[in-house]
């Protein structure tokens, strides 16, 4: 099965369609899988859920969906540092369903790993159990969170190989394993594709079962909070 394609458009060829969930890697913006979220943009998908960390920025992550009312529904943890986002949140424009960081994270392994639903601790007391199931384990109270599959899985690695098998560097990491996982179809972007069998296979992070399309190109990588020191 050829996973490689020329570009995010014709990777995405086929699979997009309105009203579909989405979960997209990447923390703030870092590990943003930019070129498809441009792609998925100028598709004129509309109506979309996605699950995310957060929404980027004004002009560039889910943010650029969000300028384009493509976006219906936010599943998040973070929604600071976008104007947009919070004028749509609190306008009623925009559907949200908070997440602490830790449980949408494991929503979406755990929906990766075909576990329809996990208990933890987390949100106990608090708006995130409203309306969710408790239960008692060992004097404790628990809340039950579902597994997250997702029509679609969008994410950015460092580098792959033809069957898929992903790299990721450093703290980029973070959000693209679980939600590569969680997606019936996952494409995925890449800074490099190297010859299969070049990667070692105790530093491969996701194997290639979970990776359906890839693409190569070039990334932006900004970064969210410069800081430098005075001279």
């Amino acid at each position: 099965m050829k996973k490689i394609y020329p570009n995010a458009a014709a990777a995405l060829g086929g699979l997009l369609h309105d009203g579909m969930f989405i979960a997209s890697g990447g923390f703030g913006l870092c590990g943003i899988p930019e070129l498809l979220l441009e792609a998925i943009k100028t598709a004129g998908t509309k109506d979309l859920t996605f699950a995310s960390n957060n929404a980027g920025v004004d002009d560039f992550g889910i943010g650029i969906l969000l300028q384009t009312k493509q976006v219906k529904k936010m599943i998040s943890s973070y929604v600071g540092e976008n104007a947009e986002f919070m004028r749509q949140y609190l306008s009623g424009e925009l559907e949200l369903e908070f997440n602490p960081q830790g449980t949408l994270a494991e929503r979406m392994r755990a929906g990766g790993c075909g576990i329809p639903g996990f208990y933890t601790k987390t949100g106990v007391g608090t708006v995130i159990a409203d309306g969710k199931e408790h239960k008692d384990f060992n004097g404790q109270t628990y809340i039950l969170e579902e597994g997250i599959v997702a029509d679609l899985a969008i994410v950015k690695a460092w580098k792959a190989d033809a069957t898929g098998n992903l790299m990721f560097r450093k703290t980029a990491r973070n959000f693209n394993p679980p939600a590569a996982m969680c997606g019936k179809i996952c494409v995925v972007e890449v800074e490099e594709i190297v010859e299969t069998g070049s990667m070692d296979p105790d530093h491969i992070h996701l194997p290639g079962i979970y990776v359906h399309r890839i693409i190569q190109g070039n990334h932006e990588k900004r970064i969210e909070q410069r800081t430098v020191r005075s001279a």
